[in-house]
């Protein structure tokens, strides 16, 4: 027991980016499904929908991964607005690569909207979370 103690704080910040990971995805995937339901036979494409979806999740993210992940606990504007800038463009940069993985698989390749989806998620939660682990939140920067 005392063994599995150990292995949780050392991996505390993995397993906590994994558990709010999977929640924003939650958020992102059910925004894109209601979008859908939404504008269901309108001139949208499932890429148009995905943009608004990940705003929502964007918000999500950086609030958890501020607050309960990476512990920064500033609010200073200075501090918490480079967080911020900081946060959006390394996903404005995964956005764009999930994008172009949509746009390949989906519109070229003509492979099915979700799995395609779901597999470019996993790329973009790690290279998110190397993102904000390496540049974004660092320790020390109040």
């Amino acid at each position: 027991m005392q063994k599995i103690k150990e292995l949780l704080i050392k991996y505390r910040e993995i397993i906590v980016y994994l558990v709010f990971g999977v929640l924003t995805t939650a958020v992102n995937y059910i925004s894109l499904f209601v979008l859908q339901k939404l504008f269901d036979g309108g001139e949208y494409s499932f890429l148009i929908l995905n943009v608004p979806a990940w705003l929502i999740s964007v918000v999500f993210a950086f609030i958890t991964n501020k607050l309960f992940v990476f512990e920064s606990r500033s609010w200073k504007f200075s501090v918490a607005s480079k967080e911020f800038l900081e946060f959006c463009g390394a996903r404005v940069l995964s956005l764009a690569i999930e994008e172009l993985i949509l746009f390949i698989f989906v519109n070229l390749l003509f492979l099915p909207e979700w799995p395609v989806k779901i597999a470019a998620s996993v790329f973009v939660v790690i290279f998110n979370y190397v993102a904000s682990k390496l540049v974004i939140f660092k320790k020390g920067r109040e």
